[in-house]
């Protein structure tokens, strides 16, 4: 476990446009709440948490809407086009709200509304220390393939030492907003924290999670999900 103070951070900034519908995935219903709602609520379940910055797309006015989100510990922030500029500009948020850079931050989407308050509390306890951080992350357990265009396989992929990483990811606060500065000027392409801080020499704990803990991605994962969520929670 950390000694130092834990901030939350929640990536809610996207569209979601391949899982179609009206409005933005984080707000789909699921077993009787909103995506965002479950994934606030894992967040303010941690421990001694000092609070939670919330990142919202420019003109997000669904959020009035969560009762999360008007938490006293919940702050928000404006997006960017950019799952990293959306990181970058919450963190800036939360350094103005008093966090400091030694403070560790629990980063996690929205989208992925099941995760466990067991595994958060494993990552805290197995990566709060660390100065490079970890993840929650799962052994890749399939076969892999690699496609070409026309959906034909071209490859087997070994799936030795692979995993699927997850969110939270936790890091110490100064050092993830220097990796993800240091990896926009170099113009790299990053898909998440540990990518970021991975660009700079850091070498993240993978924390064993849940299954579980799925991204709210396609049409077909709301049943999933519903059933997730109902035996963990007994749905609200």
């Amino acid at each position: 476990m950390t000694a130092n103070p834990v901030w939350g951070l929640v990536a809610a900034a996207g569209a979601g446009c391949r899982i179609g519908g009206t409005q933005p995935k984080q707000y789909h219903l699921i077993a009787g709440s909103t995506v965002l709602a479950w994934s606030l609520r894992a967040m303010l379940a941690v421990p001694d948490i000092r609070g939670v910055m919330l990142a919202l797309a420019s003109g997000d006015t669904h959020a009035d809407d969560v009762a999360e989100a008007s938490d006293s510990r919940v702050w928000r922030c404006r997006g960017g086009a950019e799952r990293a500029d959306t990181i970058r500009a919450a963190l800036q948020a939360l350094l103005a709200r008093g966090a400091a850079p030694a403070d560790r931050v629990l980063v996690h989407d929205a989208a992925r509304p099941a995760v466990s308050a067991e595994d958060i509390a494993t990552l805290l306890t197995e990566a709060g220390a660390d100065p490079d951080g970890g993840l929650l992350a799962v052994p890749v357990r399939d076969t892999l393939k690699r496609g070409s265009a026309d959906a034909r396989v071209v490859a087997t992929v070994p799936r030795d030492d692979l995993w699927q990483a997850m969110t939270p990811q936790l890091f110490p606060l100064g050092r993830l907003l220097h990796a993800l500065d240091s990896a926009a000027a170099a113009g790299a392409k990053i898909t998440d924290e540990a990518q970021a801080m991975e660009h700079m020499g850091a070498q993240p704990r993978l924390v064993p999670c849940r299954a579980t803990n799925i991204k709210y991605t396609w049409p077909a994962d709301d049943a999933w999900l519903e059933s997730i969520l109902t035996s963990n929670h007994g749905g609200r």
